[in-house]
């Protein structure tokens, strides 16, 4: 099982053992487009894995701050109330590089740069590269992905 993330489609795809295509999914990338640097507000290219799950068992649309349940419920009057707040939502999946020098150690390491696949509110438009490097799904398909997938799970981001 491996996750593709296209960058140029802004679009996940879970693959089977079988190499089958179980589950596809628009999503939302980095609005700077793609690059490693830290502070670039960039989605990093690269194999990674899974390195943590954060969330299970959350309600759909639990605000995470630091990684840490808020005990808050987004709703579209919630971020009305909370403008410029870059939600992380329902479930964390956070990623760490495999490749030293590209998304691994130093200024380029991607766990480091707190990269993530997480849900986002319900007003953000998936397909359209808008996040601040994370990977932003929908909620439900986030918690869906979430359940499907281990923690060690490949993850292959290419434009």
């Amino acid at each position: 099982m491996h996750i593709h993330i296209d960058l140029g489609r802004q679009r996940l795809s879970l693959f089977g053992d079988d190499g089958a295509c179980i589950r596809r999914y628009p999503v939302s990338t980095a609005l700077n487009g793609p690059g490693e640097r830290q502070d670039s507000g960039c989605t990093p290219r690269g194999r990674h894995v899974v390195r943590a799950m954060i969330g299970a068992g959350a309600p759909s649309g639990a605000v995470f701050r630091g990684r840490r349940p808020t005990d808050e419920i987004w709703t579209p009057e919630f971020a009305l109330a909370h403008p410029g707040r870059d939600w992380v939502l329902s479930r964390i999946m956070w990623l760490s590089g495999c490749e030293p020098g590209w998304n691994r150690l130093g200024r380029v390491d991607s766990m480091r740069r707190y990269i993530y696949i997480h849900g986002t509110g319900d007003d953000q438009p998936m397909g359209v590269a808008r996040s601040h490097g994370c990977v932003r799904m929908r909620n439900r398909d986030v918690i869906e992905l979430f359940d499907l997938v281990p923690v060690g799970v490949v993850v292959l981001i290419e434009e």
